[in-house]
C-alpha cells in the first residue's frame, strides 16, 4: 500500500510528536524531591567523645626551672589538655561489634595515640538489656578488667585523677590482649590474658617484652539489699611476668677523682674501674591481689551519697612509681596501698567529696645512714577534696589535693618528704 506525500508528511509528523512524548516521559523532572538514602553501616556507627582542659592553679613542686636529666620543664602551674577523647562504636545488634577511641593530650607535648580498639563477639547475638546473662570475648586494646577505679570511665570518676597505687601499679589502665566477660544474674566477671605491659608503663609501653602473658580476672557483684541503697563489691587478681633488661659489656676505664681540689695529678687519686661482662635479660615473677566495694545511698533532697574504698596487695608489679626491678635490687619488692572517698551529691547541679590514698611502694626500703642501715619507708599519700558544679553535658571541678611526696630531697641533699600541695580547676565537656 503507497501513501500519498502528504500523507506521509502527516504520518511522520505524528510519529515525531509520539517519540517526543515519550522521551519527556523518561526524562527526570530537575523539580522533583528525590529523599536520601542512608547507608545501613551508618546508622549502626555512634561517635562520642570528652574534653578535659585543666588549669594548674598552684602546686608547691612547681619550678620555673627544667629537669637535668631528661630536659623537661618541672613548672606545673599551667593549663592543659588532660584528655581529649574521640570515640566510634560499631554495632547492629548482632553477634559482632567493635569500637575505637583515640585521645589527645599535651602533659608532655601535643600527642594523639590510640587508646582503646576493640573487635568483640557477644552471644546471645543480640543485645538485651533486660538479660540476665551474657558472653562476650573482646580482643584488642582495652581497660585492664582489675579493681574499680581502673575501669571507671574517665568523665564519670568525681575526682580529677586515680589513686596512687592504681596510677603506679596500672599506669595508662590500657593494655592489649584477650578478655573474657561473663554475666549471671547479679555477678560479673571478666578474666583477661594480657601483654603486662599497660600504656602508661615507663619502660615498654604498649609493648611486651617477653613471650610470658599476664593473667588477670574480677569478679564482682551488684546488688540492692533495699530500696535507694545499691552495694557493688569485687575481688581481683593478677600474675604474670616482668622483665629485667641486661646490660652491655664494658671495658676497663682510668678515672682521675681531685679529692683535695688542688687542680694536680697525684697517684692516690687516681683510680681504676674494672670492666664488667654482659649480663643476660631476665624475667621475674610478679602478682597483685585486690578488694574494692562501693555503697550507694539515696538521700532525700540532696541525691546520692557514695562510698568507696580499694585495697591492693603486690609484688614486683610498680611500673610507673618506684619500679619494680628484683634484678637489680637483689630482693622482691612488696607493694601495699589503698583508698577511701565519699561523695554527695547536691540535687542535680553539684557534688562535693574528699578522698584519702596511700601507697607504699617498697614494704622493706632501707637506706644507709653512716654505719647503720636503717628502714627507708616510700610512702605516699593524698588527701583529695573536690567540689564540682555540673550541667549535662558539662562538669567543672575544683580539687585540692595535700599530697607527701618521700621520693623528695632537701637542701643539703638528705632525703626528705616533698611538699607538693596542689590546686586545680578542670573544665569538662562530653559529647
Amino acid at each position: 500500500m503507497f501513501l500519498a506525500p502528504r500523507s506521509l508528511l502527516v504520518a511522520a509528523a505524528a510519529l515525531f510528536v509520539a517519540s517526543g512524548a515519550r522521551a519527556q516521559d523518561a526524562e527526570p523532572n530537575p523539580r522533583a524531591v528525590v529523599a536520601p538514602t542512608t547507608p545501613s553501616w551508618t546508622r549502626d556507627l555512634r561517635f562520642s567523645g570528652f574534653v578535659q582542659a585543666d588549669w594548674g592553679i598552684v602546686r608547691q613542686s612547681s619550678q620555673d626551672e627544667v629537669n637535668a636529666a631528661t630536659g623537661d620543664p618541672l613548672n606545673e602551674n599551667r593549663f592543659l589538655i588532660r584528655r581529649g577523647h574521640v570515640r566510634a562504636d560499631y554495632d547492629r545488634d548482632g553477634p559482632v561489634f567493635g569500637s575505637l577511641e583515640l585521645d589527645a593530650n599535651t602533659v608532655r607535648a601535643p600527642t594523639v595515640r590510640l587508646i582503646d580498639a576493640e573487635a568483640s563477639f557477644r552471644w546471645p547475638k543480640a543485645k538485651d538489656p533486660e538479660s540476665t546473662s551474657s558472653f562476650i570475648t573482646t580482643m584488642g586494646l582495652f581497660k585492664i578488667p582489675f579493681g574499680f577505679e581502673v575501669l571507671e570511665a574517665d568523665n564519670r570518676r568525681p575526682f580529677l585523677e586515680r589513686a596512687t597505687v592504681i596510677r603506679a601499679l596500672f599506669p595508662g589502665e590500657y593494655d592489649l590482649g584477650l578478655r573474657f566477660k561473663v554475666k549471671w544474674r547479679a555477678l560479673d566477671l571478666a578474666m583477661g590474658l594480657m601483654n603486662g605491659a599497660p600504656i602508661g608503663e615507663r619502660q615498654f609501653p604498649g609493648r611486651d617484652p617477653n613471650e610470658s602473658k599476664d593473667m588477670v580476672a574480677r569478679l564482682g557483684a551488684t546488688t540492692k539489699p533495699i530500696d535507694g541503697v545499691g552495694v557493688d563489691v569485687g575481688v581481683s587478681g593478677v600474675t604474670g611476668a616482668g622483665f629485667h633488661k641486661g646490660t652491655p659489656s664494658t671495658k676497663d676505664q682510668l678515672v682521675w677523682r681531685d679529692t683535695n681540689e688542688n687542680g694536680i695529678v697525684e697517684p692516690t687519686e687516681i683510680q681504676v674501674i674494672p670492666g664488667s661482662s654482659a649480663t643476660a635479660s631476665q624475667n621475674f615473677r610478679r602478682f597483685a591481689l585486690g578488694a574494692d566495694a562501693q555503697v550507694r545511698v539515696a538521700i532525700p533532697v540532696l541525691g546520692e551519697m557514695a562510698v568507696r574504698a580499694e585495697i591492693v596487695w603486690a609484688k614486683n608489679l610498680d611500673r610507673a612509681l618506684v619500679i619494680a626491678d628484683p634484678m637489680a635490687t637483689g630482693r622482691d619488692l612488696r607493694e601495699t596501698g589503698y583508698y577511701a572517698g565519699v561523695t554527695q551529691e547536691i540535687t542535680r547541679w553539684g557534688m562535693v567529696g574528699v578522698r584519702y590514698d596511700r601507697y607504699d611502694g617498697d614494704a622493706d626500703a632501707s637506706r644507709q645512714a653512716g654505719a647503720v642501715v636503717v628502714p627507708s619507708r616510700a610512702v605516699f599519700t593524698t588527701v583529695a577534696v573536690m567540689g564540682m558544679l555540673r550541667w549535662s553535658p558539662g562538669r567543672l571541678i575544683l580539687e585540692y589535693d595535700h599530697n607527701t611526696n618521700p621520693l623528695g630531697r632537701d637542701a643539703a641533699g638528705a632525703p626528705a618528704t616533698l611538699k607538693d600541695d596542689a590546686l586545680t580547676l578542670r573544665a569538662e565537656v562530653s559529647f
